[in-house]
């Protein structure tokens, strides 16, 4: 028998026996839409000087009907990652179906690891890249917090360009 042969029978037998990879339109899946999305950014104040302390907010919009928390972010500066996102996570609700504001960490628009860009600009780019759909009960002085699973089709993402100021920040 052929070399051909043989693989052609190998396979045969193999796909027969279900131990062979899914074809490919096996493997598609429908991915569901993203039921969070961050519809804004906003930098505080809106052209920095070097060595100025900016605030960060985004805007979330929760259009699931369940309440999601956990929040894990991940934000760039000038494609340098802030470390301080990498292990926390905002316990924030976001009620199902409205938009919501939350204030991230403040970030120094220049820094000894992230000078003052060449260009005048920051990039900021904010992604979520995680979220638990919860349910919170109160009963009494109690508020209970049930998880219900992970939010699904994350990380999302948006960026904005921040010009900086020539004067020198404080």
């Amino acid at each position: 028998m052929h070399l051909q042969s043989r693989v052609f029978a190998l396979s045969a037998l193999l796909a027969v026996c279900g131990l062979m990879e899914p074809t490919l339109a096996q493997e598609t899946e429908v991915q569901e839409p993203a039921q969070l999305a961050i519809t804004a950014i906003r930098v505080e104040p809106a052209t920095p000087a070097a060595e100025t302390l900016c605030r960060l907010t985004v805007e979330l919009e929760n259009t699931g009907d369940r309440i999601a928390t956990q929040l894990g972010f991940t934000v760039t500066i000038n494609g340098r990652k802030l470390p301080v996102y990498e292990s926390h996570l905002f316990m924030y609700p976001l009620a199902p179906e409205s938009k919501s504001e939350l204030a991230l960490f403040n970030f120094w628009s220049t820094e000894t690891s992230r000078p003052e860009p060449a260009n005048g600009k920051l990039e900021i780019d904010v992604a979520l890249r995680e979220a638990r759909w919860m349910k919170i009960e109160t009963e009494g002085d109690t508020e209970t917090w049930t998880p219900l699973g992970d939010v699904g089709a994350l990380p999302v993402s948006r960026s904005i360009t921040v010009p900086m100021s020539n004067k020198t920040g404080g």
